[in-house]
């Protein structure tokens, strides 16, 4: 299980060529990806956004990669001959129209706009190779740090689903003496209100079926153990699952409002109060996971 916040950082040189690569992510229910990065190398955006995905599903990702170029190699210096010589010929020009004495200096000349340029002609399998191994040690130091935070909240769910497997286990319990409790309160009112001991058997057994059928919640509890233990499997995978949580929470949560609603026993209200508490904590912290 791995959150979808984490934070992973790498950084490497070669060759006077200096790689940055920082990766954040904060949670998102689908998988955005964002990549920051100089245009020199911009060409490789897709490149970086497609190692990303390829190992992150879900979460808002933000890339922000440095580069610095002071190797000499692929680096060319091109003199615009033609424009020094139209700066040359002005500064003559003027020189001569304003009685100036000619010291013109060719470094001088150099410093002027578009005389001198230096153009980068990169070798861009070079740089995606040294780029890819930044990036895939950086992606490594991320996860590491997302499986991190996701054994934490895995711990943390399975303490909840445990509590509400206990809570269910007491429902359980609870409910299978319902109708017997029934059974008796009912069989005593009759006698108080008709002040009677006879009772008619025939009619008691109608009402117990009624009543039996309309509170029995065995089924929902039969449909909570089940999602229980698909829970378990869940948290306990190496793919994503936040999705299928997230829905199942959704499916625990009906059959509990059901309990609830079935239900009249005040010890089966309690209870179905504290699954629904635990369930809202689950859901939120399930917000956190891939």
């Amino acid at each position: 299980m791995k959150s979808m916040t984490g934070f992973g950082r790498e950084r490497l040189e070669k060759d006077n060529r200096t790689y940055n690569i920082e990766i954040k992510s904060v949670n998102h229910r689908y998988n955005d990806i964002t990549v920051k990065m100089p245009k020199t190398i911009s060409y490789l955006e897709e490149k970086v956004k497609k190692e990303i995905s390829s190992k992150i599903s879900r979460g808002k990702v933000d890339i922000y990669i440095s580069f610095d170029n002071n190797s000499t190699e692929g680096k060319n210096i091109k003199i615009n001959k033609e424009m020094a010589s139209i700066y040359i010929k002005e500064l003559k020009k003027i020189a001569n129209e304003n009685d100036i004495k000619e010291n013109i200096n060719v470094t001088e000349i150099f410093k002027f706009p578009d005389v001198l340029s230096i153009e980068n002609i990169e070798d861009e399998e070079l740089i995606w190779s040294e780029l890819y191994t930044c990036l895939d040690n950086a992606i490594k130091n991320f996860i590491e740090m997302r499986k991190q935070e996701g054994n934490k909240i895995k711990e943390d769910l399975e303490k909840r689903i445990d509590n509400i497997s206990e809570k269910v286990y007491e429902i359980s319990t609870y409910s299978t003496r319902l109708v017997e409790e029934y059974v008796v309160k009912l069989e005593t009112r009759i006698k108080e209100l008709l002040n009677t001991q006879v009772v008619d058997k025939d009619r008691l057994a109608q009402e117990i079926v009624i009543y039996a059928d309309k509170s029995s919640v065995e089924e929902e509890i039969t449909r909570l153990k089940s999602h229980i233990i698909q829970f378990k499997e869940l948290i306990n995978m190496d793919t994503p699952v936040g999705k299928k949580i997230d829905f199942l929470i959704q499916e625990m949560n009906r059959e509990t409002n059901t309990i609830g609603s079935k239900s009249g026993n005040l010890l089966i209200t309690n209870l179905v109060i504290g699954i629904k508490t635990e369930l809202e904590d689950i859901r939120e912290q399930v917000q956190n996971i891939e």
